[in-house]
């Protein structure tokens, strides 16, 4: 039995040390982590699209990315607009497509090693499988199907952590596949001495994945599926097909390998109501979505480079030129990594403030135009236009609750938003605090300097003990004939001298009155 020396001189099994690497890497705890919270997300859930839209802006790199993959020609959506907001990429594309890629970037971004081959291989190949996934999830009759592109993304993940932790014992376990001498079940127990796929299911256990994925990954031996009696069973037959439909994916030349199509649609044609024409379909789709994924989170591998093969029952990667292909791969990555920003003021508040206000409020007025909206969610994309356009460190909109006696926070974006949103709550009874009098008078406050002393004789003390480091804030009343329905608030932690122009002032308005019109139409 292969062992390795820990560092007491004892042994411990391959399986051991690569769960040990696993648990020990400083990153993977908190990849783990992630994973898990978006994961447990639901699509059937109003608070999970609030959740996801929040995590994904809470990571500048993630939003970014997410966006950028919004925009390209794969994904966009059918009306053809701009993405420009996390929020509208739910409303256009859909929560489990937006999850799916979040999650997608997250397991890039954090795998240890991503820059080796053989990672980067694996990372491909897990994206290429939840593409195909994802366009299977178009045809199913099964409710949630689209979760299966969040499964598919995972059955890897094995061979993953053993290429990121372990690239000796990958290479020659793929030798063996590759020779044909061996399964891969066969090349697991010759060179690892374990199941490499109950490893994984271990190692997604610890992350805390729900067992509704995992179920999912459990390998069917079966030489013609039948069509599924149930969800799981049909997520089985999915991410099964997924895997192995990859090679076609990442082909340079489908007609190169007829034999791998006409076994795929004998063995899994019936079961998920394919036939040629629509396999070819999918596949040409699930190519330019990949494609769009690897450029857009920095995983372009040249096409003239790589090549990745797999017939019914075995795995085989070529890796030819290998000092040269990881030069390139290296050059690639680097260049997609660097992603342009926004020129700001020291404050934080982008310069080009206008424009970005004014497409916030392009979009609000489409989806409202819809008619296909939840409250909630067309209130986070104005929370969001808010605290993009104008830099903010914290942003909620706080409402009256005339039952309880108090205005209350009740939706909120960016840095520790939780935290503050729980203690954001004031009494409705009149005051003299900057608060109560922006109401009152029905004025739009822009304080450049909290720290001056007039209008810190104006904050009320729950305020000061839970912001204290605020230096720069907004306060934008909601008043509808006098009656005081609540307020905008969003600060910074840097004095703002720059202020607000009349442009971004008037737009600031725009985007108020349509958050009033939203609160009285729905």
């Amino acid at each position: 039995m292969t062992r390795n020396k820990d560092p007491d001189g004892q042994t411990s099994s391959i399986e051991d040390g690569l769960l040990t690497a696993v648990r020990s890497d400083q990153d993977l705890p908190a990849l783990g982590a992630a994973i898990s919270q978006i994961v447990q997300l639901s699509s059937s859930d109003d608070e999970s699209i609030r959740k996801l839209a929040y995590f994904v802006l809470s990571d500048v790199s993630l939003t970014q990315k997410i966006l950028r993959l919004s925009n390209s020609v794969s994904f966009r959506a059918v009306s053809n607009k701009a993405i420009t907001s996390i929020s509208k990429a739910i409303f256009l594309l859909g929560f489990n497509t937006v999850k799916a890629c979040a999650l997608a970037i997250l397991l890039v971004d954090g795998m240890p090693g991503k820059k080796a081959k053989h990672v980067r291989y694996e990372l491909v190949y897990a994206l290429a499988a939840s593409m195909v996934s994802r366009e299977l999830a178009r045809y199913s009759r099964f409710s949630d199907a689209e979760e299966v592109a969040v499964a598919a993304l995972f059955k890897n993940i094995g061979r993953l952590l053993l290429a990121a932790y372990y690239p000796d014992h990958y290479q020659d376990m793929t030798t063996l596949i590759k020779q044909g001498s061996h399964t891969p079940a066969q090349a697991y127990r010759e060179i690892l001495r374990f199941d490499l796929d109950s490893f994984a299911e271990k190692v997604m256990q610890e992350w805390e994945i729900p067992a509704s994925i995992v179920k999912t990954l459990k390998i069917q031996s079966v030489e013609i599926f039948q069509p599924p009696r149930s969800r799981l069973e049909w997520m089985q037959q999915a991410v099964e097909f997924s895997q192995k439909a990859v090679p076609l994916v990442l082909s340079q030349d489908r007609s190169s390998n007829p034999n791998l199509e006409d076994s795929l649609l004998t063995q899994f044609g019936k079961a998920l109501d394919f036939n040629k024409i629509r396999l070819n379909e999918l596949i040409t789709n699930a190519n330019k979505e990949t494609k769009a994924f690897e450029t857009n989170v920095g995983l372009s591998l040249p096409d003239q480079k790589r090549e990745v093969r797999m017939d019914a029952g075995a795995l085989e990667l070529n890796f030819e030129a290998e000092e040269n292909l990881l030069k390139e791969l290296a050059f690639a990555f680097e260049e997609n990594d660097d992603m342009p920003s926004l020129q700001r003021y020291p404050s934080g508040k982008p310069h080009n403030a206008a424009g970005l206000l004014l497409t916030g409020i392009q979009d609000v007025t489409e989806i409202m135009a819809s008619g296909k909206y939840k409250l909630s969610d067309l209130i986070t994309l104005i929370l969001e236009t808010f605290y993009n356009s104008l830099g903010f460190r914290f942003i909620t909109l706080c409402l009256r609750d005339q039952e309880k006696g108090h205005y209350r926070a009740r939706s909120s974006l960016g840095s520790n938003y939780s935290t503050y949103q729980k203690a954001f709550v004031f009494p409705l009874a009149t005051s003299t605090d900057i608060f109560h009098l922006a109401m009152k008078k029905n004025v739009d406050l822009i304080i450049s300097d909290a720290t001056v002393g007039k209008v810190r004789n104006l904050l009320p003390r729950w305020y000061m003990d839970l912001l204290p480091d605020a230096r720069s804030f907004i306060v934008l009343p909601l008043v509808v004939n006098e009656k005081r329905i609540g307020l905008f608030y969003a600060d910074r932690q840097l004095e703002a001298p720059e202020g607000v122009s009349s442009e971004e002032m008037r737009l600031i308005k725009t985007l108020k009155a349509q958050v009033i019109t939203a609160l009285h139409t729905r």
